[in-house]
């Protein structure tokens, strides 16, 4: 399966510090979003259908998704 992955542009956050720890994001073709670590970019990803992404990204801004905290 090729999400188009190794062509994606990745992004952080413009809330992102300088330092390279950081979630990337992509939008891919056919709607799909990556994610992926920034310290480890050549590592997998994960890609989330336009619904599932859609659905993190309400949470998140609804407050409904605690920071980890170990």
């Amino acid at each position: 399966m090729n999400d188009g992955l190794s062509e994606a542009t990745w992004f952080k956050s413009s809330y992102s510090s300088a330092s390279r720890d950081c979630v990337e994001v992509a939008f891919l073709s056919g709607g799909s979003v990556g994610v992926r670590d920034s310290k480890n970019p050549t590592g997998m990803a994960l890609v989330f259908t336009p619904r599932e992404w859609d659905s993190f990204t309400a949470c998140i801004a609804n407050g409904e998704v605690d920071r980890y905290q170990p």
